[in-house]
């Protein structure tokens, strides 16, 4: 009889430390998954909750409320920043921090399936020639201010923009001046007309 309760003790404490064992594991895996997780994701995860919108505090100082639609390789776009219906484009190194409820913050950390779509490779400079090529009007925020006009080409790392009144359509004799803008000094794009 006393054989049998040595057993039992020994199968308790045997399972007991296996569950911890387990705990212990799983609360190690849930550290290394967190810690994998970039900005960008949890931006992604966030902007579910909440209706959506997210509040980005920027580098220069000011912030935006923006309903993500679309997550790069280094930029986030989406409805806000300016007129109604206006598309903003931020890159993901001109926040500063993120401005966020408790509800948006516990559904940044939870497990999301895997990013697969073409939009999650694409680059800033893609997204700047495609308001480009529709020869959409932008206010260009960076670091030293803001300017309008219409994004002319697009390289490597800036921009060429063509100066003119918010607005106005780009016509040569409504260009006031050019400005080449590198995309480090860029905290957002902001489309100011309806295309």
């Amino acid at each position: 009889m006393r054989w049998d309760r040595l057993f039992d003790d020994l199968e308790t404490q045997l399972d007991h430390d296996r569950r911890e064992e387990e705990r212990a594991l799983a609360i190690e895996s849930e550290r290394a998954r967190v810690g994998r997780l970039g900005l960008r994701e949890r931006i992604a995860a966030m902007s579910g909750a909440d209706g959506g919108a997210v509040r980005l505090e920027l580098v220069d100082a000011t912030s935006v409320q923006l309903r993500p639609t679309a997550f790069g390789r280094d930029w986030i776009g989406g409805v806000g920043g300016g007129p109604p219906g206006a598309q903003c484009l931020v890159p993901v190194s001109a926040i500063a921090a993120v401005a966020a409820s408790r509800r948006q913050v516990e559904e940044s950390l939870a497990p999301q399936a895997a990013p697969s779509g073409l939009v999650e490779r694409i680059g800033l400079a893609f997204a700047l020639r495609d308001l480009g090529r529709r020869r959409a009007g932008v206010e260009v925020r960076t670091l030293d201010g803001r300017v309008h006009g219409t994004i002319d080409r697009v390289a490597s790392d800036h921009l060429d923009l063509a100066l003119h009144e918010p607005g106005a359509p780009r016509r040569e004799r409504e260009v006031r001046g050019y400005r080449l803008v590198p995309f480090a000094r860029i905290t957002a794009v902001v489309t100011t007309d309806a295309r």
